[in-house]
């Protein structure tokens, strides 16, 4: 009898208690957060693996999504490899245009140090931009949201020229000389390349330099 009725005991216990979710289930993400998820388990990949660890498949795992989700969303790798690009110079203009000082001179400066923290804190994304672009193979439109980034650069130029602080008049050409330097001296410093015991002092040196060189003949 007392089998009989601790038997009855359990039994209502499992029918009363609710059912546990199932896995995939409880993963399942909202069709509206869909892409911001694949970016980040993109972006996660690219920081740990580099552009080589950005497949569909490793996408899908790391954001908990079915894999055809990235083909819905992002047209497959390759167009993840080209968001994470246009993500990579949105975040180099913001910074570039995030660079403050008391001149224009100031701020150009400030940029140039912006640039080398970006591509040091950011070194996968910084490869993907400018080591893996025939990998990306980017559209027209997200070279043209990634020149904005140049762009930033070009107006900081115009405004020393304006200011009389830079010598010249066309301030593409300027922008374009100031990029080559910074941009072959970080470059070589995230390969490792360096002579120096300071490699931050040595860039700073350049960049001075480079910016007196610049300057307009007294």
């Amino acid at each position: 009898m007392f089998h009989t009725n601790r038997t009855v005991y359990y039994t209502a216990m499992v029918k009363t208690q609710p059912p546990k979710p199932n896995k995939a289930t409880s993963r399942r993400t909202k069709s509206s957060d869909v892409e911001q998820v694949l970016l980040d388990a993109a972006n996660a990949l690219l920081v740990e693996h580099g552009p080589a660890g950005l497949t569909v498949r490793a996408v899908a795992t790391e954001a908990g999504v079915a894999p055809m989700g990235v083909y819905n969303r992002f047209d497959g790798k390759h167009g993840l490899l080209e968001a994470l690009y246009v993500q990579g110079f949105n975040e180099l203009r913001d910074r570039v245009n995030s660079a403050s000082g008391p001149t224009a001179h100031a701020r150009l400066r400030a940029a140039a140090d912006a640039y080398r923290a970006f591509a040091l804190d950011s070194p996968q994304h910084y490869r993907l931009m400018f080591e893996h672009v025939t990998e990306v193979d980017p559209s027209d439109e997200a070279v043209e949201q990634a020149y904005e980034s140049f762009g930033a650069l070009v107006a900081l130029v115009q405004a020393c020229q304006d200011a009389d602080q830079l010598a010249g008049t066309n301030e593409v050409s300027v922008a374009q000389q100031i990029w080559s330097a910074i941009h072959g001296a970080v470059s070589l410093e995230l390969v490792g390349i360096s002579f120096t015991e300071d490699p931050a002092q040595t860039y700073s040196d350049m960049v001075d330099a480079l910016l007196i060189g610049l300057a307009p003949m007294r």
